[in-house]
């Protein structure tokens, strides 16, 4: 069903709405999960960043059958079913706090991580439903609200992570119940024509899964995509770790964090307006580059401008990886193909998010920081020659058609 551009521009609007304020819980968990992690146990602080990656696995996890319920209920309802998710994982964690369980409160971002998996096809819903001239313009629109979520989320934090005192972090937690009740009513302004139970796809038959993901424009996305987040999520878990080790406070960390999120998204106001005008390939290779300009600044000292500049360049680049990626992969398949091809993405995606923020605390915990950032290097590397490969083959467009 054709969506006019007025249409296209109030959802891509609401579903910024609602990234702003479910899209918050992320940076909670993330800021303060390792934090919280390390001051629920008791001698080896090795697992203390073992929540946030309970928070990834539970993204990777939730995205098949996320995009299941939403093929199944329509993704306007799906969403709201996946707030409410995050709304039962923000009371789990801050229960956990209160009984000092450090896997219950695992357990609990587990749930936060498998709502924002509904949270992560708002990029997929905006594309669908919008022409194909606003279709990186619509993705970009939507993550604009992560610079209110860089915003309300560490804000948050520094508000409330006191509110329950002597149980440390729980007013974190339990916060995010009310930031699920805002997002609920938000996304009932959402329409999307394309999206309801029971409509009918066009765009042709749908392909074999193994076809489409063998496409080598599904590979080159795909792998500039999973890199850059990796990468983006294996650095910014072991920030705030860093910092604190370094000496500096926990506020100041996750001011870090703020400023690193406001990074990631601030961009997208004119990321998709520089894919259309310069193409995703050269976009998505700026992105690497700052990744790599990133760990370089890392590596020249443990002061606080060094920390924040290196999360700030962290974020740019992974604005300008991802969203780049992200428009190459919905290239890639027909309509009637998104809903499985969206939710293997995002299941492979997020489970190597998963993997890296537990080997950030690890690497982090055993090696250092220095080390950590040492990683970047060879991965941003692998990105580049894949993306190179990509210009080498023009033929191999790997089109939906």
């Amino acid at each position: 069903m054709a969506v006019t551009p007025n249409v296209a521009r109030r959802n891509a609007i609401v579903l910024a709405a609602s990234q702003a304020i479910v899209g918050s819980a992320p940076s909670i968990c993330i800021s303060m999960g390792g934090l919280a992690g390390a001051y629920l146990l008791a001698a080896d602080k090795s697992l203390a960043t073992a929540p946030v990656t309970g928070f990834n696995v539970g993204v990777a996890i939730g995205a098949l059958p996320a995009a299941a319920l939403m093929r199944a209920v329509g993704r306007r309802n799906g969403f709201r079913s996946g707030v409410l998710l995050t709304a039962c994982g923000g009371a789990l964690a801050a229960l956990a706090l209160f009984h000092h369980s450090f896997w219950l409160f695992c357990a609990g971002l587990l749930l936060v991580g498998g709502g924002n998996s509904f949270v992560q096809q708002y990029r997929f819903a905006a594309a669908d439903n919008a022409p194909d001239a606003f279709k990186a313009s619509a993705i970009a629109w939507v993550m604009t609200g992560g610079i209110f979520a860089a915003i309300i989320g560490p804000q948050t934090v520094i508000w409330t992570r006191q509110f329950f005192a002597p149980v440390m972090f729980a007013g974190c937690f339990a916060a995010i119940i009310a930031l699920a009740a805002a997002g609920f009513l938000v996304l009932s302004f959402l329409r999307l024509p394309n999206d309801l139970p029971g409509a009918k796809s066009d765009g042709g038959d749908a392909r074999p899964l193994p076809v489409i993901l063998s496409q080598p424009r599904f590979i080159v996305g795909f792998l500039c995509g999973v890199g850059s987040y990796g990468l983006m999520s294996f650095v910014m878990t072991g920030a705030p770790l860093a910092m604190v080790g370094c000496g500096l406070s926990t506020d100041q960390a996750a001011l870090g964090i703020s400023w690193h999120v406001l990074a990631m998204y601030g961009p997208s106001f004119f990321t998709g307006k520089l894919i259309a005008r310069f193409g995703k390939e050269r976009i998505i290779a700026a992105g690497l580059a700052l990744l790599f300009c990133c760990a370089l600044v890392s590596l020249s000292g443990l002061h606080l401008w060094q920390f924040w500049s290196a999360l700030v360049l962290l974020g740019c680049g992974w604005n300008f990886s991802f969203i780049g990626a992200t428009t190459m992969i919905t290239e890639t398949y027909r309509p009637s193909e998104k809903n499985k091809v969206q939710g293997t993405h995002d299941l492979m995606l997020f489970a190597t998010v998963a993997f890296s923020s537990l080997m950030s605390g690890r690497v982090y915990d055993a090696y250092g920081w220095d080390v950590l950032n040492w990683i970047v290097f060879p991965v941003v590397l692998a990105c580049f020659v894949a993306l190179g490969s990509l210009s080498l083959r023009p033929s191999a467009g790997g089109s939906a058609s």
